[in-house]
């Protein structure tokens, strides 16, 4: 990541791992992920992380909702 640690709330994208989190805390050398949808955090390295916007981390989201919404699921 750039300059500095990303803050606590902020969406980014672990590159290392290919998966897009919310910043929840930082420990040691680490910052502390967890997936948008919730779920298992997970410990990143700040430099292999990059901003993303939330309507764009979101997309995927509301899509797999809208596909389950036209099969009827909730």
């Amino acid at each position: 990541m750039n300059a500095s640690r990303p803050t606590v709330g902020e969406t980014v994208r672990d590159t290392q791992r290919d998966r897009i989190g919310v910043v929840m805390g930082h420990v040691g050398p680490h910052v502390q992920l967890r997936p948008l949808g919730g779920g298992r955090e997970w410990d990143a390295d700040p430099a292999r992380l990059e901003r993303v916007p939330v309507s764009t981390a979101l997309r995927p989201l509301v899509a797999e909702a809208n596909a389950r919404s036209r099969k009827g699921e909730r």
